[in-house]
C-alpha cells in the first residue's frame, strides 16, 4: 500500500489531548488482553495484593486465562473503532499505545513479536502511519535510553543496598560493589538491546513501504547515532555484536541501497564512522559497511584534492586575502586574514586549517613535514613579519589564559617552529664550517629569531633542551664555533628568556645548558666578527651573574675575568673614540662586544658620534625665534651597525627618536640617516607604526609642524618599502589621509598638505591587494580629487596584473568606486578606459563626461574674473589688495585665478603682478590651489582649440603657453609642478594635453633641477652612502610657493622628488595614446631619475603585464634598463633574445627549464630527501640539502641555472635592505622570472607551448638523460608497472624528440634532487610561474592543456577496454604517489598536476577562465574522459565556495559533461552502467554540501536549494538510471532528503 495513499495526519499521540481520551483506556486494555497482561492496575496494588514470591507465582500462574489468538485482535480493534466518529483522532492515539507498548514489552519475546503482528495489521486497516509512528517510536526509545543512562549513573554514584536496611552497607566490600555496579549495567544493556531490537525490526517492516524522505532522513540519523554509541561504548565495557546490531545494520542497508535510493550512500560518507578497529571478529556484515564506507570516503576525498603529490607549499611570493571568515573571530580580525600558507586535507578531502588542527598533527607524519618544510622555507626566504604574525601562535606556557579561542589562520604549532629554528642553527652550522661567508645570514636569521623568541611562539626551555639533544646527538661534530652562543646572547635580555633563567623552576639546568654552547673561536684575532665570537661567551656570562644569584655556581670564572679585558679596552680607547669611519678591525669587533656588556654607554657614544661635529643656529630666523641645528657628519655605516647587539639597537632607536622628535634641536640628515638604517638593518625585530608610536609616547608631538614634516619625509623617502614589507601600507595610508583632511581646507598649510599628498600617491601606487579608502568604510572618500584619479588607476593595474583575490571584493569594490567617483567630477578618456580591466570599464564608461559644463562655466565667469584679475595682476596693483580680494571674491571665482593671469599674459607674463599671483596662491587653502590646478588645465586645452580655429600656428600657440607655464613654474614657483602634470595628463582625451606634458618635462629648467637633485641625493641605495649629505636650501629644494614663510629645513624633500610618483603615470598614459616614441624618449630622459624611485622594480613588473602585447621591442628594452640590469638576477642569456626584437625568435627548451630550475632552487621550498625517517635525521638531510642544492645557489658554487650570470652572482643571502623592492629574494627571484617572460618577443602562445612540452616530457626526459641516474637503474622502465597504463616512457602525443633540444645531461645533478623529487618541483615550479602572468597566458595553458589531453592515445583508442582504460586514469590520476614512486608518469597526470599547481595561486577572479579547459574538451565521450574532466576541475569547487556564481558555473560545466556522457541520447562506444561513477555522484552531494555550509561539511550542512534546483535542470536530460543516483539533489521534498529539509526548516520559520 503507498504511505501516500493514506489520511493526511495529525500530531502525535504524545499530545497531552490525547491522554485522558476515552479511546485510549480502552486500546490500553485491548491490548493489555492480547499480551496476556490482564487489566490495567496501578504498580503498588499490584504488589500489595500479590506480595512477589515464588510460591504465590506458583500457585496463580496456572489461574491465568490464555490471550485470545492474534487473528481476533483486528476484529476486536475494529468493533472498537466503531465506538468513536474520529478516525484521525483514534489512529494517533492508537500509534501512542502502541509506543508505549513497544517499550514496555520490548524484552518479552511473546508479547514482542505479538506487536510486530499486530503493527502490521494496524497499518493494513489504516491505523499506524509509518511517517508519523516510527519518528515516535525513535524518539520515545532515545527519551528511554536517556532515562536509563540516567538511573544507571546514579546508581553508580549511590550506594548499592542489598539486603536489609541497617549498617550492612557499610560492611559491603569493593569487590561486591563492583559486582553490583557490573550487574546493573548488564541490566541496562540488556534493555537498551532489547528497545533497539524491537525496533529495528519494527523499522524493517516499515521501510518496505514508501516512506517520506524525512522519515527516512530520520531513521538513518538514529540509526547512526546508535552506531557511534556503541562504537564509544556507552553502554558499557562490553562490546560483543548485539542481535540490535545486526538488525542496525540491515536498516542502513536497507536505506543506502541504490536500487531504491531512500538516503543517498554519501550520507554514511560524512557520518565520520571510523571504527574499523571496533569490528569484532568474524562479523562480515560490519566489516563490509564500514569498508565499503572507508573504500568510497578516500575516493571522494581524492576528487576534492589538487594532484600536487603531497607537495604543495607557499612559496611567500603572491599574497592572497581569506575567503571563508572563521567563527567567533572578530571583524577587524577577518579583515586581515590571509590564505593559510599550508592547509592540511580532511577525512573527507576538505582543505582545514588552523591552530586546532595543526596541534593534532603528529610529530613526524607527512603534514608535519609538510608544516615544518614550510617555516623552514620561511625562516631563510623571511617573508615579513605580518606574515608571520598570521600563521604563529602562542607557545602553550606563554599563552595568557583569558585569551579565548583558536587563533584564526594559525596553523604552526610551538613545537614545528622549534624544530625550524633549529634546523637552520644547524643548516648555518655546516656552511659555516664549510668556510662559506656567510655571516650575512647569521645576521638576518638573529633578527628573525629575536623576533620569534621575543614574539613568544615557541618554548625557550623547550628550545634549549631540544637544541642540546640536537647538538650533543646526530651533529653532535657541527658545533665548533661561537656562533650559538651569540644568538643566544642577542635575546637573553627577551623577557621571556629572563624569566627562564631567573624564576623558572628549570632555570639551573638552563643555565648550564645555555653554558655548554660556548666554544673557543679565535680564527682570525683582527676579524670583527671573530672578535665578536671569542668575547661573547664573556657577555653572555656576565649578564646571566646579574640575573640571578642560584646559578652564578656554574659560571666559567676565565670567561667572567674576561670581561676585565672588554672595561680595559673601553676605558683606554672606547671613551675616547671619535673617528668612527676609520676604526680599525679589532675595534670595530670590540665595540660589537661592548655592544653586548654595556650598551647605555656604547649608545651614548653613537649619539655623540651623531652631534660631534656641533650645533649652529638655523639660518633666516628671528633672533627671539632662535633654533639650534646639528651641524652635519657622516652617517653611521651599516657594516657597524649590523655588529651592534639587538639590545644596543633597541635602546639607540629610542634614543634617536627623542633626538629627532622631541628634542628642540633640528637634527643632522645622518642622524636621520642613521635611524632608518637602523630600522632598516633589523626589519623584524626594530619596526614601529610611527604616527601609533609618536601618538602613544606624547599626543602632542605631532602637532608640531617641524615633527610632522620630519616624520612625513622619512616615511616618503626613506621608509616606504618597509611599510609595504611590513603590511602596513594601508593603516599609514589611513594615518596620512587624516593629515591630509584636515590641511586641504585649511588656509596657508601647503608644504606639509603637498608633502602628505605625495606620500598618499606613493602609498596607492604602492598597494597591489584590494583596499578601502577608508579605514572606517563608509561614507564619502576624504582623498584629493588628484588620490581619487590615482586610486582609480592603481585599482586598474592591480585588478589587471594580480586578479581580485576574494570574490567578496568585488561587492567591497562597488561601494569603494562609489565612494571615490561621489567626490570626483572627472572622466576617463577612451584611450585609458580601453586599456581598464572590463570589471572596471563597466563601471566607469556610463559617467556623464562634464567638461564641456567646465568650460561652459568658465565662459560664464570669465568676465568677472578677467575683471578681478585686473585689478588684483596688474604690473600696478597694491599689495594691499590681496586680502581685499580674499576677503571679497568667491571660490567658483577664485578657482580661476591662474587661468585668468594666463588670459592676461597673452605670451608676455611680464603684464602679470607675479607678487601679488604668488601671494594670493598661497594664502588660499591646498584644495583651492588644486582647483585652480585643474581648470587652468581646462582653460589652457581649450584657449589652444579657440587660437587654432582662428588660424594661428600650433608651433606659435604652444610656445606662448609654455612661456605663461614656464611664468608659474620656473620664474615664480607658484604651483605645484606634481599636480599640474597629473592634472595635464588625465586629459589626454585632448590631443594636444599630452604634447604639452612631453614640452614642460624636456624643459631644460626641469632636467636641470632633476640633475641637481641626483647630484645632491648621493646613489640610489642611499645606506650605501658614506659621506656626508648635503642639506639644500629650503627654497631651493621646495621653490617659492612650498617655502614661503617656512624656515624648518629639509633633509629628503624635494621639488623632484615630488615627481618619482608622476613620471611612471606619464609613461603609462603615453603608451595608452600610442605615443610609443615620446615613452621611450621620457624613459631615455629620466631612467637615471627614476633609479632613485622606491618601487621601481614593480613598476617595471607592472607597467609590463598591463600593456602585455602592446608594447613594441625597443620601449620593453627601455623599461627594463630602469631596473639597472646587473642587479637583478635575470637568466643569462636573458639580454641575447631581447636585444634584437626586430628578429624575435623563440629561446630554446633548455632556457626555460633553467628558468624554472631557478624558481626551484630560490622559490620553491626545499625539499627532505627522508621524509619517513625520524625528526633529527630528517632535519639533517635537509641540511644537507642546503648545502648540496640551495646552498650552492647562494654561494655561487654551481654553475648553470642556479648561477644566473657573473655579472648577478649572489655573495650570500641579501638583507632585506638590498632588496626593499619587492622585499624578499623569493619574491624577486620569481618577478625576475615574470619579467623575463614578458619581455620576450614571442607571442604569449610559443612561450606556454614551451613551457607545457618541457612539464609533459620532464619524467622521461630526466630518467633518459640522466643514463641511469636515480630512477632508471632501479629496473623501472618504461612501462613496466602496469601493463594497462602509460609509462613514463611513452609522453603519449608527445615524441622524445620533441625534447631532445633541452640540455639534461646535469640537469637532475645540479638540482641536488631525485628525478621524482625534481619533476614534481618543476610542475609546482611551472604553475606558480604561469598564475603571476596576465590572463593571456591562461587562455593559452588552457588550450593547451586540452590539446595535451585530447591527444592521449588511451583516449582516442577506441578499442581500449573499458577496465583499461580505468586503469590508465587511475594511474595518471587518482593515486599520484604510484607514478611518484616508480619514477615514471603521464603526460596527462603531469598537465593536470600542472593546472592545479596553477589553480592554487590563482585570484578567484580569474578562475572563471578555467571553463575553456572543459569547452575545448567537449563533448566528453567516454567515462575515461569525463574522469579527466572532474579530476582537473573538481578540486576548485572547494575553493569557490564563497562564490557563488562562479560555483554554480562551474558546478553547471561539470553536469553537461556528465549529460555528454550519461544523456538520455547519448551513444558511448562501450555500454556504461550507472554505479561505474559512484564515486563521481558522492562528490557531486559532498561539495554542494560544503557550498551550502560555506566551508567543512557539518551534521546540519545542506545543499542550497538554488544548486538543488541546477541539478535537477541537468538530471532531467540524464538517463533514468543516473537521474536516480542523484535523485535526493533535486527540489523535490517527496523524493530528496534535502528538499525536504529545506520545507520542514522553511515550515519551521513560518510558525
Amino acid at each position: 500500500m503507498d504511505q501516500s495513499q493514506q489520511r493526511t495526519l495529525t500530531a502525535p499521540s504524545s499530545s497531552r489531548s490525547y491522554q485522558f481520551h476515552p479511546a485510549r483506556a480502552k486500546i490500553i486494555d485491548l491490548f493489555n488482553l492480547y499480551l496476556g497482561r490482564g487489566s490495567r492496575q496501578k504498580p503498588d496494588e499490584s504488589a500489595r495484593d500479590h506480595p512477589p514470591n515464588k510460591s504465590q507465582k506458583r500457585v496463580h500462574a496456572p489461574s491465568r486465562d490464555f490471550p485470545p489468538g492474534n487473528e481476533q485482535f483486528i476484529v476486536d480493534f475494529q468493533q472498537l473503532q466503531t465506538q468513536f466518529n474520529d478516525p484521525d483522532q483514534l489512529r494517533a492515539i492508537t500509534e501512542s499505545v502502541s509506543v508505549t507498548m513497544v517499550l514496555q514489552c520490548s524484552n518479552h519475546a511473546p508479547r514482542a513479536e505479538f506487536l510486530l503482528f499486530a503493527l502490521r495489521a494496524l497499518f493494513r486497516i489504516g491505523f499506524v502511519n509509518w511517517d508519523t509512528f516510527l519518528p515516535s517510536l525513535l524518539s520515545s526509545v532515545s527519551a528511554a535510553e536517556s532515562s536509563l543512562n540516567q538511573a544507571g549513573s546514579s546508581q553508580s554514584l549511590a550506594p548499592v543496598v542489598i539486603g536489609s536496611p541497617g549498617n550492612e552497607q557499610a560492611s559491603l566490600t569493593p569487590l561486591a560493589k563492583d559486582t553490583a555496579m557490573r550487574s546493573s549495567q548488564r541490566v541496562r544493556a540488556a534493555a537498551i538491546n532489547s528497545l533497539r531490537q524491537i525496533s529495528c525490526k519494527i523499522i524493517l517492516i516499515g521501510v518496505e513501504f514508501n516512506l517520506k524522505p524525512v522519515t527516512h532522513a530520520e531513521i538513518f540519523q538514529h540509526m547512526m547515532s546508535w552506531l557511534v554509541s556503541w562504537d564509544m561504548r556507552e553502554m558499557g565495557a562490553e562490546k560483543s555484536l548485539s542481535e540490535w546490531l545486526r538488525s542496525c545494520l540491515e536498516v542502513i542497508w536497507l536505506l543506502v541501497d541504490e536500487g531504491q535510493s531512500r538516503i543517498p550512500f554519501y550520507e554514511l560518507l560524512r557520518s565520520g564512522l571510523q571504527f574499523i578497529e571496533n569490528i569484532p571478529d568474524g562479523d562480515e556484515a560490519l566489516f563490509t559497511l564500514v569498508m565499503e564506507i572507508h573504500r568510497r570516503r578516500d575516493t571522494m576525498a581524492m576528487h576534492m584534492l589538487m594532484l600536487d603529490q603531497h607537495l604543495h607549499c607557499p612559496t611567500f611570493g603572491t599574497h592572497r586575502i581569506s575567503s571563508q571568515t572563521p567563527a567567533n573571530v572578530s571583524a577587524e580580525a577577518v579583515a586581515h586574514l590571509r590564505y593559510s600558507p599550508i592547509t592540511y586535507p580532511s577525512v573527507l578531502g576538505e582543505p582545514l586549517c588552523g591552530e586546532d588542527l595543526a596541534m593534532s598533527i603528529p610529530q613526524g607524519s607527512l603534514d608535519w613535514e609538510r608544516a615544518v618544510r614550510c617555516i623552514r622555507h620561511a625562516i631563510r626566504t623571511t617573508p615579513s613579519p605580518d606574515w608571520w604574525k598570521r600563521v604563529l601562535v602562542v607557545a602553550p606556557g606563554y599563552r595568557p589564559s583569558a585569551q579565548a579561542g583558536p587563533i584564526p589562520g594559525a596553523v604552526f604549532t610551538s613545537d614545528m617552529i622549534c624544530e625550524a629554528i633549529i634546523d637552520r642553527i644547524v643548516e648555518l652550522l655546516k656552511l659555516t664550517n664549510s668556510d662559506a661567508n656567510c655571516w650575512q645570514e647569521w645576521l638576518v636569521f638573529s633578527d628573525i629569531f629575536f623576533f620569534l623568541i621575543k614574539s613568544g611562539c615557541t618554548d625557550f626551555v623547550d628550545f634549549i633542551d631540544k637544541l642540546v639533544l640536537r647538538l650533543n646527538g646526530a651533529d653532535n661534530h657541527i658545533l665548533r664555533t661561537n656562533h650559538v652562543t651569540w644568538l643566544l646572547a642577542q635575546i637573553i635580555r627577551v623577557e621571556l628568556v629572563m624569566t627562564a633563567l631567573n624564576s623558572d623552576l628549570k632555570k639551573v639546568e638552563t643555565t648550564r645548558k645555555i653554558l655548554s654552547f660556548h666554544r673557543e673561536d679565535r680564527t682570525d684575532p683582527n676579524n670583527p666578527q671573530s672578535v665578536l665570537l671569542d668575547f661573547v661567551s664573556s657577555c653572555q656570562n656576565l649578564r646571566i651573574w646579574s640575573l640571578s644569584a642560584t646559578t652564578r655556581a656554574y659560571l666559567n670564572n676565565d670567561q667572567l675575568l674576561k670581561g676585565k679585558q672588554i672595561d680595559e679596552w673601553w676605558r683606554s680607547k672606547g671613551e675616547r673614540m671619535m673617528d668612527y669611519m676609520n676604526l680599525d678591525d679589532r675595534s670595530i669587533g670590540m665595540f660589537w662586544v661592548v655592544s653586548y656588556t654595556m650598551a647605555q654607554p656604547a649608545c651614548e657614544t653613537v649619539i655623540n658620534w651623531l652631534s660631534s661635529s656641533g650645533m649652529a643656529e638655523l639660518p633666516g630666523l628671528q633672533p627671539n625665534e632662535r633654533v639650534m641645528m646639528m651641524q652635519e657628519v657622516t652617517p653611521l655605516p651599516m657594516s657597524l651597525l649590523s655588529g651592534f647587539s639587538m639590545n644596543l639597537c633597541l635602546k639607540l632607536a629610542l634614543q634617536l627618536e627623542e633626538a629627532l622628535f622631541v628634542s628642540q634641536v633640528v637634527p643632522s640628515i645622518a642622524m636621520v640617516e642613521t635611524y632608518t638604517r637602523l630600522l632598516l638593518i633589523s626589519p623584524h625585530s626594530m619596526f614601529r607604526s610611527h604616527f601609533t608610536q609618536l601618538a602613544q609616547r606624547n599626543a602632542s608631538l605631532l602637532s608640531k609642524p617641524g615633527v610632522t614634516l620630519l616624520v612625513l619625509e622619512i616615511l616618503n623617502y626613506r621608509l616606504l618599502p618597509l611599510y609595504r614589507y611590513q603590511g602596513k601600507s594601508k593603516t599609514l595610508m589611513y594615518d596620512v589621509t587624516k593629515i591630509i583632511s584636515a590641511l586641504k581646507a585649511k588656509r596657508g598649510d601647503h608644504r606639509i598638505f603637498r608633502l602628505a599628498e605625495n606620500l598618499c600617491m606613493n602609498l596607492i601606487l604602492s598597494l597591489r591587494d584590494f583596499f578601502s579608502v577608508k579605514r572606517e568604510g563608509k561614507g564619502p572618500t576624504e582623498f584629493t580629487e588628484t588620490l581619487n584619479r590615482i586610486t582609480i588607476m592603481t585599482l586598474a593595474i592591480t585588478i589587471k596584473t594580480r586578479g581580485i583575490a576574494d570574490a567578496d571584493h568585488l561587492v567591497y569594490l562597488q561601494s569603494m568606486l562609489e565612494q571615490i567617483l561621489a567626490t570626483s567630477q572627472h572622466t576617463w578618456s577612451e584611450k585609458t578606459l580601453r586599456h581598464f580591466p572590463s570589471l572596471l570599464r563597466d563601471a566607469l564608461n556610463g559617467r556623464v563626461d562634464k567638461r564641456g559644463l567646465s568650460i561652459q562655466a568658465w565662459q560664464q565667469a570669465e568676465t568677472t574674473v578677467i575683471n578681478q584679475c585686473t585689478q588684483l595682476l596688474s604690473p600696478s596693483a597694491e599689495p594691499s589688495y590681496v586680502m581685499t580680494y580674499l576677503s571679497h571674491s568667491f571660490p567658483q571665482h577664485r578657482q580661476y585665478l591662474c587661468a585668468g593671469a594666463c588670459m592676461l599674459m597673452q605670451g608676455h607674463p611680464d603684464n602679470v603682478n607675479s607678487a601679488n599671483l604668488a601671494r594670493v596662491l598661497r594664502e588660499v587653502s591646498p584644495e583651492e590651489v588644486t582647483a585652480n590646478i585643474y581648470t587652468l588645465v581646462d582653460v589652457l586645452l581649450h584657449k589652444v582649440h579657440v587660437d587654432l580655429q582662428r588660424g594661428h600656428n600650433i608651433k606659435e600657440i604652444l610656445d606662448k603657453h609654455d612661456a605663461n607655464l614656464a611664468f608659474f613654474f620656473w620664474t615664480h614657483e607658484m604651483l605645484p609642478l606634481d599636480i599640474f602634470i597629473l592634472a595635464l595628463i588625465d586629459r589626454d582625451d585632448d590631443p594636444h594635453a599630452l604634447i604639452i606634458a612631453k614640452i614642460i618635462l624636456e624643459r631644460p629648467e626641469l632636467m636641470q633641477r632633476i640633475n641637481m637633485y641626483c647630484a645632491n641625493r648621493g646613489p640610489p641605495e642611499h645606506w650605501l652612502f658614506t659621506q656626508v649629505f648635503k642639506r639644500n636650501e629650503l627654497q631651493k629644494a621646495l621653490g617659492n610657493h612650498l617655502s614661503w614663510k617656512d624656515r624648518y629645513p629639509t633633509f629628503f624633500d624635494d621639488i623632484a622628488a615630488r615627481l618619482l610618483p608622476v613620471i611612471p603615470l606619464v609613461v603609462y598614459r603615453l603608451i595608452e595614446n600610442n605615443a610609443m616614441d615620446t615613452a621611450d624618449k621620457i624613459l631615455t630622459a629620466y631612467s637615471h631619475f627614476l633609479a632613485y624611485h622606491p618601487l621601481r622594480f614593480t613598476f617595471v613588473r607592472d607597467i609590463l603585464a598591463y600593456f602585455y602585447g602592446h608594447l613594441p621591442g625597443q620601449l620593453v628594452v627601455k623599461i627594463l634598463r630602469v631596473l639597472g640590469l646587473s642587479k637583478i638576477p635575470f637568466s643569462e642569456s636573458f639580454p641575447q633574445y631581447i636585444s634584437n626584437p626586430s628578429s624575435p625568435t623563440c629561446p630554446p627548451l633548455d632556457y626555460f627549464a633553467t628558468l624554472l630550475l631557478n624558481l626551484v632552487n630560490n622559490v620553491i621550498p626545499p625539499l627532505s630527501s627522508s621524509s619517513s625517517s625520524n625528526c633529527s635525521s630528517r632535519s639533517g638531510s635537509m641540511a644537507d640539502m642546503l648545502n648540496s642544492s640551495s646552498a650552492r645557489s647562494l654561494h655561487g658554487k654551481t654553475p648553470g641555472a642556479s648561477q644566473p650570470g657573473p655579472a648577478n652572482a649572489s655573495e650570500g643571502q641579501k638583507a632585506f635592505y638590498q632588496i626593499q623592492d619587492p622585499g624578499t629574494y623569493t619574491q624577486l627571484v620569481l618577478e625576475t622570472a615574470v619579467i623575463e617572460i614578458l619581455s620576450l618577443p614571442v607571442s604569449a602562445a610559443q612561450i606556454v607551448s614551451s613551457l607545457v612540452q618541457i612539464i609533459v616530457n620532464i619524467q622521461s626526459t630526466l630518467i633518459q638523460s640522466g643514463n641511469g641516474f636515480h630512477g632508471a637503474a632501479n629496473g623501472v622502465g618504461q612501462g613496466s608497472v602496469l601493463p594497462t597504463s602509460p609509462s613514463g616512457g611513452s609522453t603519449d602525443s608527445m615524441s622524445a624528440s620533441r625534447s631532445s633540444c633541452m640540455n639534461t645531461a646535469s640537469f637532475v645533478s645540479r638540482s641536488g634532487y631525485t628525478c621524482q623529487q625534481l619533476s614534481c618541483l618543476l610542475i609546482q615550479a611551472c604553475g606558480l610561474l604561469l598564475a603571476q602572468l596576465p590572463p593571456d597566458f591562461h587562455t593559452q595553458l588552457y588550450m593547451e592543456a586540452s590539446r595535451v589531453i585530447r591527444e592521449t592515445w588511451w583516449l582516442t583508442d577506441g578499442k581500449r577496454s573499458q577496465g583499461e582504460l580505468d586503469s590508465a586514469v587511475g594511474y595518471a590520476l587518482m593515486d599520484p604517489t604510484w607514478a611518484a614512486q616508480d619514477n615514471t608518469s603521464t603526460a596527462i597526470g603531469n598537465i593536470v598536476a600542472l593546472l592545479h599547481a596553477f589553480f592554487s595561486n590563482l585570484p578567484q577572479e580569474w578562475l572563471d577562465g578555467t571553463h575553456l579547459i572543459i569547452k575545448n574538451l567537449r563533448p566528453v565521450t567516454s567515462v575515461a574522459l569525463l574522469r579527466v574532466v572532474f579530476r582537473i576541475m573538481g578540486p576548485l569547487l572547494p575553493r569557490l565556495a564563497n562564490t557563488h556564481a562562479l560555483f554554480n558555473k562551474t558546478l553547471a560545466l561539470l553536469l553537461s559533461t556528465m549529460v555528454d556522457v550519461f544523456g538520455k541520447n547519448s551513444q558511448t562506444q562501450v555500454p556504461v552502467e550507472a554505479s561505474q561513477i559512484a564515486d563521481l555522484i558522492d562528490f557531486l552531494h559532498h561539495v554542494v554540501h560544503y557550498e551550502g555550509q560555506g566551508g567543512a561539511v557539518q551534521s546540519s550542512s545542506k545543499p542550497r536549494p538554488d544548486i538543488l534546483a541546477l541539478i535537477g535542470r541537468a538530471a532531467d536530460s540524464l538517463r533514468p538510471d543516473v537521474q536516480h543516483l542523484l535523485s535526493h539533489l533535486r527540489t523535490d521534498p517527496n523524493s530528496s532528503i534535502y528538499a525536504a529539509a529545506h520545507q520542514n526548516t522553511a515550515k519551521t520559520n513560518t510558525s
